[in-house]
């Protein structure tokens, strides 16, 4: 029995999720057979989850975008923006399943992977506890403070930092095997995956510094521009390790597969939350959780993408003064 397992990539939450996932799998419905991983990432415009990625006879989706596929066996999602378009939602919700389910009360999809596979089939995660809390701590952004999120004490944020910012497509397979089996710290030990980490924490560094610089904080904002810089990726704690007051941070960044606007609240914010982010970023084909959300354009959509961020900033801003 051959099983693929789809996950949102360079997302702790992801991997986490597949590695659950494939320790109920083994334990409660199959112990014998391949289970293979791929890594999805949100697209520019995107309507489809590509058929040919179902190539298991069993496949599964975890922490990603539900399809209405005749192969999908298994889902699991915890975002608000889990359908690709109104048919899908309805898809789903006109087909009653007891192998597809969805809950954005969830911080993180580990954890309702977790509960469901206890409650609705008797799996018990016992060695994955500590993995299920830093999935939930690391999702639903449960920090004690901005410092701890930024500095990386943990191995379980370095193993984060590595997860998120890794180019080597054959690491996260990896990670989601390590993770059904060995202690964080454990595998932040392993040789390979220390070379990996020392040179992505110096880069962690340095982005930070240009977070720093390019930054403006205006009326309970931050934004900053990253296009032209190489960077691919940032911790979403900088803007409020370095602008505590701040309630809402937005930036664009450049990859060679998309132009990203990302949009967060402050969890440690001296003022309420007063905006779905989700909600406001589903204006431009993007999506996310209420206090996190992002929208991807083509790599030439650069100026639509600080159209849209810009868009964004001002409505963010606007509310902020009328407070």
């Amino acid at each position: 029995m051959r099983v693929r397992v789809l996950h949102h990539n360079h997302c702790f939450d992801g991997l986490a999720s597949a590695a659950v996932f494939s320790r109920f799998y083994r334990e409660t419905m199959s112990a014998n057979g391949e289970i293979d991983y791929t890594g999805l990432a949100h697209k520019p415009n995107q309507r489809v989850i590509e058929e040919e990625l179902f190539d298991g006879e069993v496949n599964a989706i975890v922490d990603f975008k539900y399809s209405p596929s005749d192969r999908l066996t298994w889902w699991f999602d915890h975002h608000q923006s889990a359908f690709l378009s109104p048919d899908d939602e309805r898809h789903f919700l006109a087909e009653p399943s007891k192998t597809k389910f969805y809950d954005p009360n969830y911080r993180s999809c580990t954890k309702l992977i977790a509960d469901v596979a206890s409650s609705n089939f008797g799996f018990e995660a016992g060695n994955l506890a500590d993995l299920i809390e830093w999935a939930d701590i690391i999702d639903g952004a449960r920090y004690q403070d901005a410092k701890t999120a930024v500095e990386l004490k943990s191995p379980a944020l370095q193993l984060m930092l590595v997860i998120e910012a890794t180019r080597n497509v054959e690491l996260p397979a990896k990670i989601i095997r390590d993770m059904q089996s060995r202690e964080l710290a454990e595998i932040m030990r392993d040789p390979e995956i220390q070379a990996e980490f020392r040179p992505l924490y110096e880069r962690h560094v340095r982005t930070n510094e240009l977070i720093r610089a390019a930054a403006t904080f205006e009326e309970g904002v931050v934004f900053f521009d990253l296009v032209g810089h190489d960077v691919e990726g940032y911790n979403k704690f900088v803007p409020y390790y370095y602008f505590p007051e701040c309630t809402y941070s937005v930036s664009v960044s450049l990859t060679p597969v998309r132009a990203k606007v990302s949009a967060g609240f402050n969890p440690w914010s001296p003022r309420p939350r007063r905006h779905n982010l989700a909600s406001i970023c589903e204006r431009f084909n993007g999506g996310g959780h209420a206090v996190v959300g992002a929208i991807s354009f083509r790599p030439d959509e650069v100026e639509l993408a600080r159209q849209a961020a810009h868009a964004i900033v001002r409505e963010l801003r606007s509310s902020h003064s009328s407070n």
